[in-house]
């Protein structure tokens, strides 16, 4: 478990939610289905996900065996190791853009360490030079019909013992092309692995807190969306964009958790570029800014205040739009409502309120620290 989830499900969510994947496919064992569709019957994936039980005796003949399910007029493959749950968009932007150009794209880091030759796990015969040598993770992103084509040829020669699809199209004779692979990319191997990703997830590290709030009066003639989400009622709210203040709360406490300022300086009523936008699009790009500032959101817990409609049945969908927009689980995204019991704007409704904290952590270990204070002894 990693954030109060499965692994596997945070290395599907992180590639379903990046805007260039159209759908994915789960290979599990033949026998071993049923829980994963239960599991996305309670959470339901971002984007079209199958459960495909194909694996076989080897992870090449898993992949293999995958592909022949491929929906029809797909161009490119990624290929991910279900226990690499913190693939980033950064890096998955890298491979898309790489394998567009050349046809394959795989993520490496230049080998750092000395490396030495021991057969016998104990004497050192030689020193290994490590100029060119690299690491490979994945996701790796292939042209679909050379890897189809570098897998067919791989059976039909007998060789079932490749350690990555690359290897694959290096024996069919196709280019296989490095792009910047990214540290944090880990796999789960050893016990020591996942007490990193959940460092590096967010467990335990540097995590900051910001508050956001929002009010916005009701009106005619104007849509009622809350958390991204168009609300049945015959009153909207009035405002420059959308207007929904869900979603402006929670960009006020991602930025002010950051210390980035307010969603008036970075949305201002002003830009005609705001008129009547839908907030998602200023919640992404709130996500934008926090990373370029180093930043990735953690955990979003908001509060409506509504007297009227009730909310409760648009709470699921909030949850996952938000958490699909910010690249997070629905789990890591608490959506609440209540009345104002009859009092001020909101108890007489005129007005719908949200209240909102959120919280941050380190994206890549390295914030942008001029934001942090700091204290000598």
């Amino acid at each position: 478990m990693l954030l109060g989830a499965p692994v596997w499900r945070h290395a599907v969510w992180r590639l379903l939610s990046h805007p260039e994947v159209a759908s994915g496919t789960l290979a599990v064992a033949p026998d071993n289905a049923a829980p994963f569709e239960a599991y996305l019957q309670r959470f339901p994936a971002p984007k079209p996900l199958r459960i495909l039980p194909c694996g076989g005796a080897t992870r090449q003949a898993t992949v293999r065996n995958a592909l022949a399910h491929l929906p029809d007029g797909v161009r490119f493959v990624a290929v991910h190791d279900a226990a690499r749950p913190l693939v980033s968009h950064a890096l998955l932007d890298r491979l898309i853009a790489t394998a567009t150009q050349h046809g394959t794209a795989i993520p490496a880091l230049p080998v750092q360490d000395t490396l030495k030759r021991a057969d016998d796990g104990r004497t050192v015969q030689a020193t290994v030079p490590r100029e060119g040598l690299y690491r490979v993770q994945t996701p790796q992103v292939f042209r679909a019909d050379w890897l189809i084509n570098a897998h067919r040829r791989a059976a039909e020669q007998g060789f079932e013992q490749a350690t990555d699809d690359a290897q694959l199209l290096e024996r069919a004779g196709y280019p296989v092309y490095l792009a910047e692979g990214d540290p944090r990319n880990l796999k789960l191997t050893t016990p020591d692995d996942l007490h990193l990703l959940r460092l590096y997830g967010g467990e335990g590290a540097l995590t900051r807190t910001g508050i956001g709030y929002d009010i916005h009066q009701l009106t005619e003639g104007r849509t009622l969306m809350l958390g991204g989400v168009a609300i049945e009622y015959p009153y909207g709210l009035q405002g420059h964009s959308d207007a929904d203040v869900v979603l402006h709360a929670i960009c006020d406490a991602l930025l002010g958790a950051a210390a980035l300022g307010d969603i008036g300086q970075h949305f201002p009523n002003t830009d005609p570029r705001w008129k009547n936008a839908p907030s998602l699009t200023l919640l992404q790009h709130v996500r934008t800014v926090l990373a370029q500032h180093g930043w990735q959101p953690l955990n979003i817990d908001a509060m409506a205040l509504a007297e009227a409609p009730k909310l409760a049945p648009y709470i699921p969908d909030m949850r996952q739009r938000i958490a699909h927009t910010l690249g997070i689980l629905p789990e890591q995204v608490s959506i609440k409502a209540t009345t104002n019991e009859g009092m001020d704007a909101v108890g007489a409704r005129r007005a719908i309120a949200c209240y909102a904290v959120a919280a941050i952590y380190p994206a890549n270990g390295e914030a942008d620290h001029e934001q942090i204070p700091t204290q000598t002894g």
